[in-house]
């Protein structure tokens, strides 16, 4: 029998990746539109771009801090109050954005971006309570639920968002629209979690944290000789990407004049494609090929298409490269992922998944800002970035030599 507090826990990955979607459509033209709300039309573009690097950066950021507070937060007091504080702090990020986008104010902008990001957690403690309610038999059917939870609700969130923003679809939608259908959303999961999910966790523990866990768990990443190695990997590739999801949106509006309606349309062919690729290409590469074959056959592949982003002449050419892109790193996440857990033995499991986190919220935090000041430049200039950073992330692999596993808990 299907544990009941299974539908709130996928419909809670299924929102918050739609609302994630939802927004990303929207924060390009935003900022770099001249005709934006949020800005006067003397304001440069190069501070236009550098702003949008610093809001997109202060999400992961404040998530780099809080989120292990938050799960300690779970394994202590129960999953359930945890995910709906994080649900419940983010939806009114939403509503604080979309307030200040209507307002034109950019400190509130800024304000609920730090706020969402603290309480940035439900996620990982959606795929906790899983871990709780599943058995043997259970695992693999439950996780490929959420898993296709967050993949359906990342194709259809960029899709939603642009047409949201679209005043030629209905004429009182407008740029603010995304930000207040995102917080709807966020009300009817905070809802659905509170009236049907059960409490999962049997056995609670206190795990101490702080909002210097994740300096602490970078600082093992990158001083621990086993570990080194692989995180300096798992930054440059993670960092690579970022570059490219936060700032494609820049240059398609610079290059061919994107509306939202376009961008989303572009971000919903990327996300079904990786989906496609996590949900059934993964399954046949993984049994042919080791994480680290995988791992050096993608990397180079991401690298060439990313740079080649800047080429076509046409919106429509731009199809053709995408696949590429999607595939590579729907390929790279999951080998790069199983690289990481390799590095130990099963008793530091949720030590190194947690230092893996901490390493990705770090890389994902800091693209946004160097890219923005890049795009002031050349919106082209966070492509070749990311190129540039995946190919440096590509040559740290073939240099690295696959270690024996081992407890990195008994180390430093």
């Amino acid at each position: 029998m299907k544990h009941p507090s299974l539908f709130p826990v996928v419909l809670t990955v299924f929102l918050d990746m739609l609302g994630f979607g939802i927004v990303i459509p929207v924060l390009g033209p935003l900022f770099v539109d001249p005709a934006s709300p949020l800005f006067s039309p003397e304001v440069p573009y190069a501070t236009r771009t550098l702003l949008l690097g610093v809001v997109m950066g202060l999400y992961p950021l404040a998530q780099f801090f809080g989120a292990p507070i938050l799960g300690a937060l779970s394994d202590r007091f129960g999953r359930k109050w945890p995910l709906l504080i994080s649900i419940a702090v983010n939806t009114l990020g939403y509503a604080m954005f979309a307030f200040g986008v209507g307002s034109g104010q950019f400190w509130l902008l800024a304000v609920s971006r730090v706020v969402a990001g603290l309480a940035g957690g439900n996620i990982a403690i959606a795929y906790s309570a899983i871990a709780d309610v599943s058995d043997a038999r259970t695992k693999v059917h439950n996780f490929g639920l959420v898993g296709m939870a967050f993949a359906v609700g990342f194709v259809l969130g960029p899709f939603f968002g642009g047409s949201l923003a679209d005043p030629s679809l209905v004429s009182w939608f407008t740029i603010a629209t995304p930000f207040w259908f995102a917080g709807l959303l966020g009300l009817v999961n905070l809802m659905a979690v509170l009236a049907f999910f059960r409490e999962t966790l049997r056995e609670r523990v206190h795990n101490p944290a702080s909002l210097l866990t994740g300096v602490r768990n970078v600082r093992k990443a990158f001083t621990q000789p086993s570990l080194r190695s692989m995180f300096v990997v798992v930054f440059l590739l993670t960092f690579g990407f970022t570059c490219f999801t936060n700032f494609f949106q820049v240059f398609l509006i610079d290059r061919f004049q994107a509306t939202p309606l376009q961008i989303g349309q572009v971000f919903a062919y990327v996300g079904l494609w990786i989906a496609f690729t996590q949900g059934a290409l993964a399954r046949l590469v993984s049994a042919r090929a080791s994480p680290s074959a995988v791992l050096r056959a993608c990397s180079p592949l991401l690298a060439v298409a990313l740079a080649g982003l800047i080429i076509p002449p046409t919106f429509g050419w731009l199809f053709l490269i995408l696949p590429v892109i999607s595939v590579s790193e729907g390929l790279i996440v999951p080998n790069l992922t199983a690289m990481v857990s390799a590095l130990v033995g099963a008793r530091s499991q949720g030590e190194i998944m947690g230092i893996s986190q901490s390493v990705q919220a770090l890389a994902m935090a800091l693209p946004p800002a160097v890219a923005g000041v890049l795009s002031g430049f050349d919106p082209r200039a966070p492509l070749i970035a990311a190129a540039v950073v995946t190919l440096f992330g590509w040559g740290m692999l073939l240099r690295r030599s696959d270690a024996p596993i081992r407890d990195a808990s008994h180390e430093g």
